[in-house]
């Protein structure tokens, strides 16, 4: 039985280990927080899932929440105008519902879960030095932890990361109390706010500790209007600030919020990172190899909804590179293998699209999304392209093919 080491218990670090361990694998995970911790902790992320991430924890059988979380059936875009107007506004319908189950429940869940079927836990923060020592005894180690010291034994591939500082503040907020947005009361959708100048509101329903809520997400511009919650440590400051931005930005969403109020004391989250690349596989002191996975090695911002449909993807990618490599040793070149197979078919096309909407849209896009609002079709496509962003591809980055698309959708 060939044995495994995963540092890290978030979406991708516990995805893989369970996946490892119902594969037969003799499996470690090493997580710097147990279960209760993680219960009782903050919130970590928005994370919305789409039809493929979701499909993959269905195959293992880790749907747990499926029949409890809101089943998201569209996506929408509104543009703010100057005046507080939408010029812009329109939902799109996704092919299969999408979902967001509060990290706390899911993960502290899978946690659990790993245990109770047997897996080794180690609740340990892992050091550099620590995994000098486990690759001696394990046949392959993967870092799924993307903070901290380890993450810096994964270079950065500066052709791959245009930005070396954060392009947007991050500020969530999980709220009760939302109203339904008055155009369509009976879709729970995920709502996608474009404020130019200020950057951007999501809402979206979620499950969380307490039951069904809606995730406040603001996305601001450095230096701008939206970016105000640097230092902010009160939770109820926290969702003061975030309703007065949509109050001066966003009334239309604004004006479902009169009875917003938070979830719980950890309901509230704000930062900023760099987007970045990095090199797949890190070298120990000791000259052991380690495989970096998913945000450790690709870290994308959040304006596109893809870190945790990115996490489950690669999860999903390299459980069946370590399945098909049966006894052979996941020496280097495997190891770029396996981040090679993931890049191809997620790793590239969500950089890319991530990396195209943090810059001003360009004249063919806002035509697209204008477009939107009359012709069905292009909003639903737009809208499946969060669950599969290779298909931008087709129609979103040249002109060109952006106006050949409209003109065959409108005859």
């Amino acid at each position: 039985m060939r044995k495994i080491l995963v540092v890290g218990a978030g979406q991708s670090g516990l995805q893989l280990a369970l996946g490892l361990q119902a594969k037969g694998y003799e499996v470690t995970l090493m997580s710097n927080r147990t279960p209760d911790e993680i219960r009782t902790g903050r919130v970590m992320s928005t994370q919305c899932m789409f039809d493929t991430a979701l499909r993959h924890e269905r195959e293992l059988r880790l749907n747990f929440w499926e029949h409890q979380a809101p089943k998201i059936q569209g996506l929408g875009v509104s543009v703010a105008g100057p005046d507080g107007s939408r010029p812009v506004n329109w939902l799109g319908r996704l092919r299969g519902f999408a979902q967001s189950v509060d990290q706390r429940v899911k993960m502290a869940g899978w946690l659990d879960t790993f245990d109770q079927r047997g897996g080794q836990l180690i609740v340990h923060g892992a050091s550099v030095s620590d995994l000098d020592f486990f690759s001696r005894t394990y046949d392959l180690v993967l870092v799924a932890a993307g903070k901290g010291e380890l993450v810096a034994m994964f270079g950065r591939e500066a052709e791959l990361s245009p930005y070396a500082t954060p392009q947007r503040a991050l500020a969530v907020s999980y709220v009760h109390g939302l109203a339904p947005r008055p155009e369509h009361p009976e879709t729970e959708a995920v709502r996608c706010n474009l404020v130019p100048g200020v950057g951007e509101l999501f809402i979206m329903p979620t499950l969380t500790l307490s039951g069904r809520a809606d995730i406040l997400f603001w996305e601001g511009l450095p230096g701008g209007p939206a970016d105000v919650f640097t230092g902010v440590k009160d939770p109820a400051e926290h969702l003061e600030l975030t309703l007065g931005l949509m109050k001066t930005f966003t009334p239309w969403e604004y004006a479902r919020a009169e009875g917003a109020e938070l979830t719980d004391a950890g309901a509230t989250l704000a930062g900023r990172y760099a987007p970045v690349v990095r090199n797949p596989v890190g070298r120990l002191p000791g000259g052991g190899l380690v495989l970096g996975v998913a945000d450790v090695v690709v870290a994308n911002d959040p304006v596109t909804g893809q870190g945790s449909n990115s996490a489950a993807k690669c999860a999903a990618s390299y459980l069946a590179s370590i399945m098909e490599r049966g006894d052979e040793p996941f020496d280097e070149a495997w190891m770029r293998a396996a981040f090679d197979r993931f890049w191809s078919a997620t790793g590239k096309p969500v950089t890319r699209w991530t990396n195209t909407m943090l810059g001003a849209p360009p004249a063919h896009v806002r035509e697209l999304l204008g477009a939107a609002g009359q012709l069905q079709p292009v909003a639903d496509r737009f809208a499946n392209g969060f669950d599969d962003p290779a298909d931008f591809e087709g129609y979103f980055y040249d002109p060109k093919d952006a106006a050949e698309y409209l003109a065959a959708v409108t005859a």
